[in-house]
């Protein structure tokens, strides 16, 4: 009987998967196979957080293949050694995947196609991450886009032409006929993929990661927030974002499932605004786009600023800034809508993007410390952590990459906080020794009365840290600096 081995990455889902949808169409009996390579995604391998979410992840797939009758097989080692043993054992004639964009992958996986087809097998990827390939939107010059908006006006009538024309995701296997004989499997705890220490008590009390619970997470957004996606989206006390990012990382859901739930939500029409709110939801995914067709088109940038001369900026030194650096990542600033976001981030694994855009500004232009920094600790704590777009967006936020925010934008922490967390209802949550207090005094508790914080049992440099830094002084030092690689 002909035989097709599929190898999941990043596509931890049955339905919707062109590599999967490929296999069975084409082969009698189909494996599905995992393999943990950690040296293929050096220097940029999961972080802690990510393990997690990867961990539960293929515990709900394997869960899933064995309800149709199948198994997931793990494997440790290199990707093209195990795939080549397996398919002795199986005596397989063909190879699925579906694409990852990556530096770390692009080459090592040119290079496990062409072996396995030198080999005389069948060896084949699939685009099952994305809406457009990286390379498939250029410019009317042929380059690659640098900035959001002329990118996503390219894209957007290409997708509406796709979703015109009938495209809809690809149905999910009702059953799957494996191999009599499968070969042997590691277990999931052997992949170690869960912390020793238990720090992890507050993902299992916000997540349930899996293909079935994605959709279940996508049902409720629609069900509610999506009507009021674009005015409440900033607002980090509001349960207004779909939450998604994670399943959409790992593979458990597809964008394009995403976009055609958005557009039949607008179709049905059943409260006013609904079109527009599900456009823009559509637009963040653009976003996502155009993260992995920048470090497609520039797989240096994880690594270095965009622009050369921002190589040149004067950062403070590693020795300067270690106090203020442990302060941030602990949410210990003195800056509540700050220590908010990165408190939510270590107990939750996540950050509203709202939040993510201050914290970052605040670390990269009042602290004056390389964005390499936050983006390392991002990647370690955030369960979505994904490579384009914590690019993107640290480089974004730095100033020193593509569409960046002007150098000279420098987020006021007090103003953003008071702006999109009015009540203070998400710094009370974050930040309970602030609980009492309210109004401007929470925002900015340096600047309250002695008076209103004894009344609120505050005490700064006691309960509550005093502010690490001076924010107009620090925005002066950080426009200086700014100043300086400007003539270069």
């Amino acid at each position: 009987m002909s035989t097709a081995l599929v190898w999941f990455r990043r596509d931890l889902r049955l339905a919707d998967n062109p590599a999967l949808s490929a296999a069975l169409e084409r082969h009698e009996q189909v494996l599905p196979v995992y393999i943990d390579d950690a040296d293929a995604e050096s220097p940029w391998a999961p972080g802690g957080a990510s393990r997690w979410w990867l961990h539960h992840s293929l515990a709900s797939l394997e869960h899933h293949l064995r309800a149709l009758g199948s198994r997931l097989i793990l494997r440790r080692g290199g990707s093209l050694e195990q795939l080549s043993q397996l398919v002795t054992l199986t005596g397989a004639e063909a190879v699925y995947w579906n694409r990852l964009y990556e530096p770390a992958f692009v080459g090592r996986d040119k290079h496990v196609k062409e072996v396995l087809r030198e080999s005389g097998l069948i060896a084949e990827s699939f685009n099952g991450a994305l809406l457009f390939e990286p390379w498939q939107l250029k410019t009317g010059t042929g380059d690659p886009y640098r900035v959001f908006s002329p990118f996503w006006r390219n894209a957007q009538p290409r997708l509406q032409e796709r979703l015109a024309n009938g495209q809809v995701p690809l149905p999910a296997p009702t059953a799957l006929s494996s191999p009599g004989k499968l070969p042997d499997s590691a277990s999931l705890e052997s992949l170690h993929l869960l912390p020793r220490i238990a720090w992890d008590a507050g993902f299992h009390q916000t997540w349930q990661p899996g293909e079935a619970q994605a959709h279940e997470r996508l049902q409720r957004f629609a069900g509610g927030p999506a009507a009021r996606y674009r005015e409440q989206r900033d607002l980090p006390a509001v349960d207004a974002t779909s939450g998604l990012s994670p399943a959409l990382h790992f593979g458990e859901v597809s964008p394009l499932q995403l976009v055609v739930r958005m557009q039949r939500l607008s179709a049905s029409k059943p409260v006013a605004g609904i079109h527009a709110n599900a456009e823009w939801f559509v637009r963040e995914l653009g976003w996502r786009e155009f993260a992995h067709h920048l470090l497609f088109h520039f797989p240096r940038t994880p690594e270095v600023p965009m622009y050369d001369k921002f190589g040149a900026f004067p950062w403070r030194a590693r020795h300067e800034y270690a106090a203020d650096l442990s302060a941030w990542q602990r949410g210990r600033t003195g800056v509540p809508i700050i220590d908010a976001g990165m408190r939510q981030l270590w107990r939750s694994g996540w950050m509203h993007n709202r939040v993510r855009m201050i914290v970052a500004s605040f670390l990269t232009k009042n602290l004056l410390i390389p964005w390499l920094e936050g983006a390392r600790w991002f990647w370690d704590t955030l369960v979505d952590a994904n490579l384009a777009n914590n690019t993107l967006g640290w480089q974004w936020s730095a100033g020193c990459g593509a569409d960046a925010a002007p150098y000279f934008r420098i987020f006021n922490p007090v103003l953003q906080s008071a702006k999109f967390d009015a009540d203070g209802d998400y710094i009370r949550r974050w930040v309970p020794e602030l609980a009492k207090l309210s109004g401007d005094a929470l925002h900015a508790p340096w600047q309250a009365k002695p008076a209103v914080l004894r009344a609120a049992g505050v005490a700064l440099g006691q309960t509550y840290p005093q502010p690490i830094v001076d924010l107009a002084e620090s925005r002066a030092r950080a426009l200086a600096a700014y100043e300086r690689i400007k003539a270069t």
